[in-house]
């Protein structure tokens, strides 16, 4: 069968449709298109069963699922977690009077009720938590008979004026005054250490244990305190509360993208159509997850949002498709089919490459992350039921206003009237040529040059002291500074845990390594104190003499070392006298800190563990956040070397040519390097909340180039020049990459402004993200395809299979080149088969 030429009138497209065979294409094609009604019910029936599912799904944050349980420190650290004392998820609130000091008895009065209430909260582990009420509040003294202690507020005290006295030598005495009382004795602590379920069985729900405490602290306030709270369980909680202002800056994004389609399309109908696939898509996710058991928590809330953008993505360049098959006069219906003929393949590839490097963050031993993972990768799934086969189906229906249609094929860029041609397209093409794609390749090479420079920098962990999560000026943050002003002891406790034989933990050439490590460790920048059985020793020994400072040593007295033992706090050895436990206080758990404390007791361990003795890290909320960083550090290239690999696996089966994925995966990786150097020149380090944003980055950039190069490489074989195909891949889908990559970073920017610090930071990196993946897909990939990708010879006496579309019909011709009005492209009625390589 000889490829005609086709008529200049749309009518003979018409009459194309009109003689269009239902049974040619694909069977999933045919299947799709033949049944459409059907195929339209069952997506109404789980449109209404995930959308029923979606009012089961709830918001709430886990401290387990922030720690990467696999890690060595981690699997010490749930080892015994049941003889450590609070070093979990804890809380921390300052009680202040505000008008003078503590030794007031208005103020211990309300101190007490505040406690007693707090005491009453579901999960509060009751045995272990703290305050000046609590009975384990103790002090211990040197009199002439010897040692003496006592709770710090005794059974006798009455609010008097003599007992308010003895109340400040018994916290003199308690050796609390930095820890329990602040150094400047204006306020006071009450340490209250969380279980992970409540008495019922069930998990701490952050957002109302949040709202519990706020009410307290309104409470309290209002007579006359200030109260200022930390922890995990707020931070969550703090999280969970602004998660109504991400749902307003998704609320935003929506009415940007739905605006910038409008503009872009002129057509109600079809923007409303697409807006409304990619919000069902986030329907049925948000259907799915409870579902299959999951919630959504304050790292993953912003999945939703991605999906949302994605799906735009990709059914903006449907709706360009048909919009532009209708233009050329061919009626909605066969227009739909050519769409999904061209576009399917290239928008699974790009869908499936979204779902891998969401799946790659996987491999993160952080349940959040993965989690996470699983909830944007169940999103990707839905978007090629949603996007690629619904809307297609939907837009067969209802199809594009007349004036929408004309208005996409006005500019013609394969037109020989070089003034159709739109000025941006011909500043575009002259990076085909050898002159700007030398320049243009030049510069990119200048920014990976600077880019890697500027990575080198790049920290692990967090930069700032308080909850990175929140902004400085939080109050939360605002609650952090207080207690590092006024308190010695901060909240950022590493905790090292020494390993005995029963029995055995006193002995003196234990402590008396422990006493070693705790003087290399104070001399860190970063450490402001430690506690320890042999801290104790030293104290208690200065003490029984008089507290001469000449005593505060520690002496090999075994005799004496079981007797200070025996009346020290349990927090610092447990009940078998098994397990010693040196406490690490730091200034903050800044990447730096972490890492010096984490080097030095590392290099200690290898030098001073024996069969019998044997030191551990780590517990404690800096212990933990140590072993996350390592953790992410372990990953972050692992990752990024699986994502890319993942990516370019996906283009090599879509295009069959090293070439072309040389050609697509360039600019991706020119776009990651800037965006690390971009996180150093920002203060942002590598963290959870960091960590997936590159990989998302990747897995949506790469559509850009899947969408362009796939066109480019389809006209290539076809025998155009590189500057035709590319002139065409911009006509037919390079516009909506453009689209796209505009209206999604000017989306995310929006989160700048959010009162969530990491949804700011990632909203800002993706932004970024967006936009130099859509500049590489326009300016560096067609200048890299000049040296790849540009055909060296015609392909003139080359047999190609084409089919016509009127019947279905494989023909072989050789013809020689085809021209222009004949390419697969200009031609919707003819679509490619089978071609040879270049």
């Amino acid at each position: 069968m000889k490829l005609s030429q086709p008529d200049s009138t749309p009518q003979s497209d018409v009459n194309r449709s009109a003689s269009f065979d239902p049974n040619s294409g694909s069977l999933i094609e045919r299947i799709l298109f033949n049944y459409r009604g059907v195929i339209l019910v069952v997506f109404a029936l789980l449109s209404v069963l995930f959308a029923w599912q979606s009012s089961k799904l709830t918001i709430n944050a886990s401290f387990e699922k922030t720690l990467p349980t696999e890690h060595p420190y981690i699997q010490n650290y749930l080892t015994y977690q049941d003889e450590l004392t609070g070093l979990g998820n804890a809380l921390r609130i300052a009680v202040v009077n505000p008008n003078g000091s503590i030794y007031d008895a208005d103020y211990l009065e309300l101190l007490k009720q505040l406690s007693d209430e707090i005491f009453l909260l579901p999960g509060v582990d009751r045995v272990q938590m703290k305050s000046l009420w609590t009975p384990s509040t103790r002090w211990i003294g040197v009199t002439e008979e010897g040692l003496e202690g006592g709770p710090v507020i005794p059974e006798s005290y009455d609010g008097s004026e003599i007992s308010l006295q003895q109340l400040r030598a018994n916290i003199a005495r308690s050796g609390e005054i930095g820890r329990l009382v602040a150094a400047d004795e204006g306020s006071s602590i009450i340490y209250l250490p969380l279980l992970n379920q409540d008495a019922d069985g069930n998990a701490l729900d952050y957002a109302k244990y949040s709202n519990q405490l706020e009410e307290l602290r309104a409470k309290y306030q209002a007579q006359g305190l200030e109260i200022h709270i930390t922890g995990f369980t707020k931070v969550m909680g703090d999280l969970i509360e602004g998660v109504q202002a991400v749902l307003w800056f998704f609320a935003i994004a929506v009415v940007i993208a739905t605006l910038m389609v409008f503009w872009y399309t002129r057509c109600i109908r079809s923007t409303g159509l697409v807006v409304f696939a990619s919000m069902l898509a986030v329907v049925w996710q948000l259907g799915i997850l409870p579902t299959l058991g999951y919630d959504l928590d304050p790292y993953s809330i912003l999945v939703p949002f991605l999906v949302f953008a994605i799906g735009m993505s990709h059914g903006a360049q449907k709706m360009n498709g048909i919009m532009q098959d209708i233009g050329r006069g061919h009626d909605k219906l066969v227009a739909a089919r050519f769409t999904f003929r061209r576009l399917f393949l290239a928008g699974l590839t790009a869908l499936l490459a979204d779902a891998v490097g969401f799946a790659v963050l996987l491999m993160i031993d952080i349940k959040v992350i993965q989690e996470l993972a699983i909830a944007s990768s169940i999103g990707v799934a839905v978007l090629i039921f949603t996007n690629l086969i619904l809307l297609p189906i939907l837009l067969s229906y209802v199809g594009v206003t007349p004036s929408a249609a004309k208005r996409s094929v006005a500019n013609d860029p394969l037109s020989t009237d070089v003034e159709k041609t739109p000025a941006l397209w011909r500043f575009l093409d002259k990076f085909t040529t050898r002159k700007w794609a030398i320049g243009a390749i030049s510069v990119g090479l200048l920014l990976a040059v600077v880019g890697i420079q500027q990575s080198t920098l790049l920290k692990i962990g967090d930069l700032d002291q308080g909850a990175p999560e929140l902004r400085q000026d939080s109050r939360y943050n605002k609650d952090v500074a207080f207690m590092n002003s006024h308190y010695g002891a901060s909240s950022d406790v590493m905790a090292i845990m020494i390993k005995t034989p029963d029995t055995q933990c006193s002995q003196y050439t234990t402590l008396n390594k422990i006493d070693a490590l705790e003087w290399q460790l104070r001399q860190l920048p970063g450490v402001e104190s430690t506690n320890s059985l042999s801290l104790l020793s030293r104290r208690v020994m200065s003490g029984l003499n008089e507290g001469n400072p000449k005593w505060y040593e520690f002496v090999p007295n075994q005799r004496m070392l079981n007797y200070i033992t025996a009346g020290a706090p349990r927090g610092l050895y447990n009940d078998s006298c098994s397990l010693l436990t040196l406490y690490v206080y730091l200034t903050d758990h800044k990447a730096d800190t972490l890492t010096r404390v984490v080097d030095l007791v590392e290099g200690f361990a290898a030098e001073n563990n024996t069969p019998d003795v044997s030191f551990m890290l780590a517990a404690g909320s800096a212990g933990i956040q140590a072993a996350t960083n390592i953790a992410v550090k372990e990953a972050w290239y692992q990752m990024l070397f699986l994502v890319y690999g993942a990516m370019i696996i996906l283009s090599f089966i879509a295009f069959r040519s090293w070439k072309a994925v040389v050609v697509a995966i360039l600019p991706l990786m020119l776009t990651s390097v800037l965006a690390e150097a971009l996180m150093v020149q920002l203060g942002m380090g590598v963290k959870v909340a960091t960590l997936p944003v590159i990989a998302l980055g990747v897995g949506i950039g790469i559509d850009y180039a899947l969408y362009i190069l796939s066109i480019v490489m389809m006209e290539l074989r076809a025998g155009s020049s590189l500057s035709k195909a590319y002139l065409r891949a911009l006509n037919f889908t390079g516009k909506v990459v453009m689209l796209t990559g505009v209206t999604l970073s000017v989306g995310v920017i929006t989160w700048v402004f959010s009162p969530i610090k990491f949804q700011a930071d990632m909203g800002l990196l993706l932004a970024f993200m967006f936009l130099w993946n859509m500049l590489g897909a326009l300016l560096l990939l067609p200048a890299l395809a000049h040296f790849l990708l540009k055909p060296r010879f015609d392909f003139a006496h080359k047999d190609e299979v084409v089919v016509d579309q009127t019947d279905g019909e494989p023909s072989k011709h050789s013809t020689g080149t085809l021209s222009n009005s004949e390419s697969s492209l200009g031609r919707t009625d003819e679509v490619k088969l089978k071609a040879p390589s270049l």
